[in-house]
C-alpha cells in the first residue's frame, strides 16, 4: 500500500509585514549610561537608538528630527529635571510615547512623571527582556509600569474625591478634551486658568476653544457657553 505525500514548494510569507526595529531617542546626561542602554536595547535587534541627547534643548531637537517611536528619559537629569524635559516634549510631540527610567525606586517621583503624560516609568535595573517588553508595550499604547506602581495609582485614585458632574456631549462632535475646556468656560474660568488646571500650553487651550466655537457654529465664547448651559439644563 503506497502513501502519497503532497508538497507545497511555494515560498512562505514573512512573519511580519513590518520588521523594522522601533526607533528610540535616549535622553541622559551620563554618556556611559546612554552607551549601556543603547547596547542593551540594540542587542536583540528590536530597537534602534536613532538619537541621543544630554541636554533638554538637544532632546527636543533630536526627537523632532529623528521622529522616534519612543523617547526614553533619565528622570534624574539631575534633581528630577527629566520631568521638565518630558513635559516639554509632551507639549511639542503629544503623540510620541515618553518613558522615564531611574536607578532609584521612588513612587512619588514616578507618580509625578506619569501625571505629565508619560507612558511609563521603569527601573534601570530591569532585566533586558522585561525592559524590552515594557517599551514595546508603551509603543502599543500600554502603561509601562510595575505592578507595585499600578497598585499605588489605584490607591491614589481611590483617595481622590468624586468628580463634580460635568456636561457631556449629546452626540456632538466635540472631543473629550474640548468638552473639558467648555465645562471650565461655563464655570467662568479664564484661558490662563484652564491651561493651568488641565496642565496644557496656553496656545493649546486657545486652539481647543477655536475648535469648540467652530463645531458649535458660534462666533464667541459667550454663545458657546449659552448653548452648553441650555444642554445642561435640559439634562437636569
Amino acid at each position: 500500500m503506497s502513501t502519497s505525500i503532497t508538497r507545497n514548494d511555494a515560498p512562505m510569507a514573512p512573519a511580519t509585514m513590518d520588521a523594522r526595529p522601533l526607533r528610540v531617542v535616549l535622553v541622559d546626561r551620563d554618556s556611559l549610561a546612554r552607551r549601556a542602554m543603547r547596547e542593551e536595547l540594540g542587542a536583540s535587534g528590536e530597537f534602534e537608538v536613532v538619537a541621543e541627547a544630554a541636554e533638554g534643548a538637544d532632546a527636543l531637537a533630536s526627537a523632532r528630527s529623528a521622529e522616534p517611536d519612543l523617547v526614553l528619559i533619565d528622570v534624574g537629569y539631575p534633581e528630577m529635571g527629566g520631568i521638565g524635559v518630558g513635559k516639554t516634549l509632551r507639549h511639542h510631540l503629544p503623540t510620541t510615547p515618553i518613558v522615564f527610567c531611574s536607578i532609584a525606586e521612588d513612587e512619588e517621583t514616578a507618580v509625578r512623571a506619569l501625571r505629565i503624560g508619560a507612558a511609563g516609568y521603569v527601573s534601570k535595573d530591569l532585566g533586558s527582556d522585561a525592559l524590552r517588553r515594557a517599551l514595546r508595550g508603551a509603543v502599543d499604547g500600554e502603561a509601562a509600569i510595575s505592578r507595585r506602581l499600578a497598585r499605588r495609582l489605584v490607591e491614589e485614585l481611590c483617595r481622590q474625591p468624586e468628580p463634580r458632574p460635568r456636561l457631556r456631549p449629546l452626540g456632538g462632535e466635540l472631543t473629550a478634551r474640548e468638552w473639558e475646556v467648555l465645562d471650565l468656560l461655563i464655570e467662568g474660568e479664564s484661558t490662563i486658568a484652564i491651561a493651568q488646571m488641565l496642565d496644557l500650553a496656553l496656545e493649546t487651550v486657545r486652539s481647543h476653544i477655536k475648535h469648540v466655537l467652530r463645531k458649535l457654529g458660534v462666533g464667541t465664547r459667550g454663545e458657546a457657553v449659552a448653548i452648553a448651559q441650555r444642554l445642561r439644563a435640559r439634562r437636569g
